[in-house]
């Protein structure tokens, strides 16, 4: 039989990694289900949801330099109109409206405008003063902790 990608294959679990499962799929031939591709939800321990030994059906979704890309995921029948569940709660738009809006400077609504000269002048030597302010307290606050007799070894 010769693997085709899209092909439904029933396999046996051979091994188990922190990033997925080996899949025995017959006649010398195995493949890798990567730990994404396992279940529609979040899989945190391989272990939870399989176990060596297991017969599993799998779709074939890459080959590569003799290497076979699996999927159990998408082997799985899903209802008709139905959206996995990977796709319906997307982590990023899921917390979005829990967080706070991102604070905004008061220079935020200024972008647009041109800067006065003066205007980054004062700001660009308040920068560096306030930089060297906070560099100086480092070295004072560091000097004693250097340890040793005083002198420094290279």
């Amino acid at each position: 039989m010769a693997l085709e990608i899209g092909a439904k294959v029933t396999g046996k679990v051979t091994g188990i990694t922190n990033f997925g499962a080996f899949v025995d799929l017959g006649e010398g031939k195995s493949g890798l289900v990567h730990i994404s591709e396992i279940s529609d939800g979040y899989v945190k321990d391989i272990h939870d949801v399989l176990s060596l030994g297991d017969e599993v059906t799998v779709v074939v979704v890459s080959i590569k330099d003799g290497k076979i890309g699996l999927s159990i995921r998408k082997a799985q029948p899903h209802p008709a109109g139905a959206v996995p569940s990977h796709q319906s709660h997307a982590p990023a738009q899921h917390h979005a409206a829990s967080r706070p809006a991102p604070r905004r400077d008061s220079h935020a609504s200024n972008r647009h405008d041109a800067p006065d000269k003066g205007d980054f002048d004062s700001l660009m030597s308040g920068f560096l003063k306030e930089s060297e302010d906070r560099l100086s307290s480092l070295r004072k606050n560091t000097e004693g902790k250097r340890g040793g007799r005083g002198g420094r070894r290279n």
